[in-house]
Parts: C-alpha cells; sequence; structure tokens
C-alpha cells in the first residue's frame, strides 16, 4: 500500500505573481465492473463534479478493484492515499456493528423500508465515520438479495453443509445459521470461486448474478428479497476541505443528485437484470414457503443478535425505524 502514496491527492503550481493555481487531481477507486449500474451512476457523479469544478479539481475514477482492492478502499480514503473512493456500507460492521444494519436479512425487504432504514441509519454513520476523518457523500442500495444455487432447494435444510460465498459479517451469519460453510469472495471473483468448486451458493443481487454471468455456472435464482445493501461514497474530510469553495460546492451537489438517481437507477435495475437472468438460462423460481419461512427465522435471530451487538445505538436505530 506504500507505493501506492505516490498518487497524487492534489498537484499545485507554484504560487508565483500572475500564475493560477494548477488543477487538483483526485484518483478514485471503485470496487464494481465499469457497466455496474452503481458504476455508471458514479460515472455521471464524476462527470458532473469535473464540469462544475471547473479548473479547482478532476477526479479519475479507477473500476473493477483496478487500483486498491475492496476491503482496503476505506482506509486508503482515511489514511490519505486517495481522497475518494466507493465501497459496500456493511463491510466496515467489523469496525461498528452500525454500518451493518442495511444488511440484517429480512429486516428492510422492499425500497420503501430501506430508504426508512437509510434515514435512521445515516446519521450514525456520519458520525462513526467522521471520527475517523471521512465524510459520507452518499449512499446507494443493491437490487434485493436472492439466493443463487446449481440445483433446485426447498427449504434451508437443503443447503446444509454447501459452501456459500460471504462478503460481510452478515452473509457469514447466514451460512453459519443455514449449516453452510461460509467463503470469502469479492465479486470480482465470483465467476472463477464458483468454476472451481471453491463455493456452491451465494446471496446477492439481481445485478452481481448479471455482472458475473452466473449463467455460466449456476442455474437456480430465488428472489427472496433479504435485504438490499447499500455502497457509499466517502470522501477524506482534510482533502475536501483543502478544496475551494466552488469545487466543494460541486462535490455535495452532484452528490444529492446521485443518490437519488442511484435508488431510481437501482429499482430499475432490479426488473431489468432479473430478467437478464431468465433470458440467458437462469431458472428464476419463486422460493417456496419452506426457504422463504427459514431464512425469515434466521433473520429474526440475526437482527436480535445485531440489535445486541451494537448497543444503545442499534436498540434506538431498531425502534425508529419501526415507528
Amino acid at each position: 500500500m506504500k507505493h501506492l502514496r505516490t498518487f497524487l491527492l492534489a498537484t499545485v503550481a507554484t504560487a508565483l505573481p500572475g500564475i493560477a493555481l494548477a488543477q487538483t487531481a483526485w484518483d478514485m477507486p471503485t470496487p464494481y465492473p465499469e457497466g455496474n449500474f452503481h458504476e455508471k451512476n458514479i460515472a455521471t457523479f464524476v462527470a458532473d463534479v469535473n464540469e462544475a469544478a471547473g479548473d479547482a479539481l478532476a477526479i479519475t475514477p479507477h473500476y473493477n478493484q483496478s487500483l486498491i482492492k475492496h476491503p482496503d478502499i476505506k482506509s486508503s480514503v482515511r489514511d490519505g492515499i486517495v481522497p475518494i473512493g466507493e465501497l459496500l456500507v456493511s463491510r466496515l460492521e467489523n469496525e461498528n456493528p452500525i454500518f451493518g444494519a442495511d444488511s440484517v436479512p429480512f429486516l428492510a425487504t422492499s425500497y420503501e423500508d430501506a430508504r426508512k432504514l437509510y434515514d435512521v441509519q445515516k446519521p450514525l454513520m456520519e458520525k462513526a465515520l467522521a471520527a475517523e476523518g471521512l465524510k459520507l457523500l452518499f449512499s446507494v442500495p443493491w437490487p434485493p438479495q436472492g439466493l443463487y444455487t446449481k440445483d433446485s432447494v426447498d427449504s434451508v435444510e437443503a443447503l446444509a453443509g454447501r459452501s456459500f460465498r460471504a462478503y460481510n459479517t452478515s452473509t457469514e451469519a447466514i451460512a453459519n445459521a443455514a449449516g453452510m460453510v461460509p467463503t470469502q469472495i469479492e465479486a470480482s471473483d465470483i465467476a472463477t470461486a464458483f468454476s472451481t468448486g471453491r463455493v456452491a451458493a451465494m446471496m446477492t443481487s439481481p445485478s452481481t448474478g448479471v455482472d458475473s454471468q452466473a449463467w455460466d455456472f449456476l442455474s437456480y435464482y430465488y428472489p427472496l428479497n433479504a435485504w438490499l445493501p447499500r455502497n457509499m461514497v466517502i470522501v477524506n474530510q482534510a482533502a475536501f476541505d483543502a478544496l475551494p469553495a466552488e469545487a466543494q460546492t460541486a462535490i455535495t451537489e452532484a452528490a444529492a443528485e446521485a443518490e437519488t438517481r442511484g435508488w431510481a437507477a437501482s429499482e430499475e435495475e432490479t426488473k431489468r437484470t432479473t430478467d437478464l437472468l431468465a433470458e440467458n438460462g437462469i431458472t428464476v423460481a419463486e422460493p417456496s414457503q419452506a426457504l422463504t419461512d427459514g431464512f425469515k427465522a434466521i433473520g429474526e435471530k440475526l437482527t436480535e443478535a445485531w440489535k445486541s451487538t451494537a448497543g444503545e445505538d442499534g436498540a434506538a436505530l431498531i425502534e425508529a425505524y419501526r415507528q
């Protein structure tokens, strides 16, 4: 990671009389491929900032972990290796349980509920990020999570013993509660993991299923609507504060537009990618009542476990959400 410090947070010309300050250049790492709807949204955000900021700032996105691996993006922004980046919110749950609220299974299972949950989670996220010198710019949900398998399943018990792709604390807990074997796999490594037999099942969005071309190695998709995890874009507060006022305004205004646009795009993405799964040979099947009930029972246990881990903030969040 030390070598990445050669990427400049800012390049400023010598302040001689009559010579304007040079443009500040920011590199922005993201975890997902350029064609993903999150990254299309970020591309528009970047274009909007660059246009509005004029000569004050230019952001260059680096997609699909090409600059910094997903697990290192948050720390890289915090430490000033890069000034801005995107990551999955729940990746930080091990650091602070409040970041895992959007990934508690079957707590929020619709866009309306996910928005309500975000509204009560957001101030707590901002407080936790601020303590590390970070600023939340915007957060956008993935389509609802569903179950992918190689063969048909009609109950949680039928999944016992299978290796299961995990990408955060919640998915690890689901695997353990269902008797599966959690295996940490990033989105960019899904195809390889399934093709080599490292995992046999996963729970993720139809969007990620399309990105990874799940039809090449899986046969069934069950739209459980288990939760709507979110990505977020964060910025190093010191780097943000060092920008001229017009660049700061360009970022905050573009971020607000990106959040609104991203939520709408996520809903559109749910239908589009679910249809694409079916068109490419995946059997999109309604989950049996036994499978749904089994996962809901797991969700109830994990909600209580999360509340206990998250302490007073977690209890207050759940209470506010359920009002």
